[in-house]
């Protein structure tokens, strides 16, 4: 369930996205990130998936606001080398990072689900919508941010492409700010070497996008194929549905 919205809260009319993204468009990720961090101090969290490439904007966040609460959605299927990427990165730059775990035992949900083999998933929404929405939902409505930054790019889907920099998110009643926006994968390739940032355990082996770790929600890509054709490859599903308003039901 979605948190509940104030629509009638003057934050909404706060700033203007359009005019917010228009001018950000230009600038770099670095400066948009000290406009939020300036803008909205404590009330700023992010989210992080630790996933491939997650050090970068990580980095560039942490610089600005070292103590920022970063919220790792724990489904209970991800890969265990997502956990201990996620645990050697919080004590090496020492993270604020914030664990919140899916309400259902692992192994009980896919029993009762009929989902026979834990390799993959016949039905992936109701998993993205019971074991990742519910929990992102629960976290947001715990910590009630007035900002969330992520790290979603337009180069990666037809839905991000739509996206702006700053949007008010209905969802989380929050704005949504998205530094990494208009940048591609070879300009967040350039700077996590430039600041020799570590890339995710699996990325060498061509898990580029990764989310959980059935087959059916994640898989290597070759080199020159699409990042995300990783990610629920074979299907129309583009989206574990956090990022969208409407949540899992996409």
């Amino acid at each position: 369930m979605s948190p509940s919205i104030d629509t009638s809260s003057p934050a909404i009319a706060r700033f203007d996205p359009e005019s917010l993204s228009q001018r950000f468009a230009a600038m770099a990720p670095s400066d948009i990130i000290r406009w939020a961090v300036d803008t909205f101090g404590d009330g700023l969290l992010m989210t992080s998936s630790f996933g491939a490439e997650s050090m970068c904007l990580i980095h560039l966040l942490t610089r600005a606001k070292p103590n920022v609460r970063i919220v790792l959605v724990n489904t209970g299927y991800l890969f265990p080398q997502t956990l201990i990427f996620m645990e050697e990165m919080r004590r090496r730059y020492g993270l604020n990072v914030m664990e919140y775990h899916s309400q259902h035992d692992p192994l009980v949900y896919l029993t009762v689900h009929g989902e026979t083999d834990p390799r993959m998933r016949r039905d992936v929404d109701a998993c993205c919508r019971d074991n990742k929405n519910e929990v992102f939902d629960r976290a947001m409505r715990e910590l009630a941010p007035a900002a969330w930054v992520r790290g979603v790019r337009a180069d990666q889907s037809a839905i991000r492409s739509r996206m702006k920099v700053v949007q008010w998110n209905t969802r989380v009643n929050a704005w949504a700010i998205s530094p990494l926006l208009n940048w591609d994968h070879r300009r967040i390739f350039d700077y996590m070497k430039h600041h020799n940032l570590p890339f995710h355990p699996l990325w060498p082996q061509g898990y580029v996008s990764i989310g959980c770790n059935p087959e059916t929600c994640t898989s290597p890509v070759a080199a020159d194929s699409d990042p995300r054709g990783g990610r629920w490859g074979g299907m129309d599903k583009k989206e574990c549905g956090i990022h969208l308003d409407q949540g899992a039901g996409i």
